[in-house]
């Protein structure tokens, strides 16, 4: 798993509440470009850790996962070396 830190983090934290959002909202509450959040959001999604969800299937809205929050939680250990992300997500989801 790769991930643009802090900027996903960023964006994990701003859904962290479990409220849905649209890039424009979440790029103002983290103080980063709409057009670069706009990237990030589905890069998040097809790793699972934020859902895309209607109405339409093209609104732009997401709202977190359960990953996404284990990740949220969990973001120390992205930056050890020794650490492999992905594995520790999936034992946390497990448990």
């Amino acid at each position: 798993m790769k991930l643009a830190s802090p900027t996903d983090f960023d964006v994990l934290e701003a859904l962290s509440d479990g409220k849905r959002n649209t890039a424009a909202n979440i790029a103002i509450e983290i103080d980063r470009d709409r057009a670069y959040i706009n990237t990030r959001l589905p890069i998040l999604a097809d790793q699972g850790l934020l859902e895309r969800i209607g109405p339409a299937p093209n609104s732009g809205l997401y709202e977190i996962t359960e990953k996404g929050k284990l990740a949220n939680r969990h973001r120390e250990a992205y930056h050890d070396e020794q650490t492999d992300f992905e594995a520790l997500l999936e034992s946390k989801r497990e448990n």
